[in-house]
């Protein structure tokens, strides 16, 4: 019998590949609609905190996403790896000096504030009907919302990817953090809260 772990490896890599696949100029024109869906969908006041994410390999691009929800009055950030295991969340300032994050991504330099997102934009690898996600493997993201968590905060989590990464199912994992809202280039999917 297959692990759930062995289980999401094999989905994440099909999920992946069929991401890797689609057309580097589609990829561009859907996260510009996606942009579109989140500027006159999404519901951001000012100076709310909106985390977001530098775009890797073949990830949804969304940088517009975040410059849309920028002129909403979002207050932005992005992830900063610290170690193996831990992630924080940088403010984005404009003109401010980016660093390498490693993995092929970047983010605000040591000196940048840290915030406590609002509203996170995740990225994921796959995800089901359901609102069940699988990340990159590493965990990064399930262990910094539960510290949000922790904290007595209650983020937003709104999922980002295309179509193609859906998935029938993922196997469910104690740690595995929902995400209630999935946006794609075919809008912005809610999923109901499980009873």
């Amino acid at each position: 019998m297959t692990s759930p772990k062995d289980l999401k490896k094999k989905l994440r890599l099909e999920a992946l590949a069929r991401r890797d696949g689609l057309d580097a100029f589609w990829r561009v024109e859907a996260a510009l609609e996606m942009a579109e869906t989140a500027r006159d969908h999404l519901e951001i006041g000012p100076g709310q905190i909106v985390s977001g994410f530098w775009p890797m390999r073949s990830e949804v691009d969304v940088r517009p996403l975040m410059f849309a929800l920028r002129e909403k009055g979002a207050r932005l950030c992005l992830p900063a790896i610290l170690d193996k295991t831990t992630i924080v969340f940088r403010e984005l300032v404009r003109g401010a000096p980016m660093v390498d994050m490693g993995f092929g991504t970047v983010g605000p330099h040591a000196e940048a504030e840290v915030l406590d997102p609002a509203v996170m934009l995740v990225p994921l690898a796959a995800f089901d009907a359901r609102g069940h996600r699988i990340g990159y493997g590493a965990g990064y993201y399930d262990r910094a919302i539960g510290k949000l968590v922790d904290k007595g905060f209650a983020p937003r989590l709104i999922g980002i990817a295309f179509d193609c990464q859906e998935v029938s199912q993922v196997p469910d994992e104690p740690h595995d953090v929902v995400i209630p809202e999935i946006l794609t280039e075919s809008g912005l999917r809610r999923f109901a809260p499980k009873l």
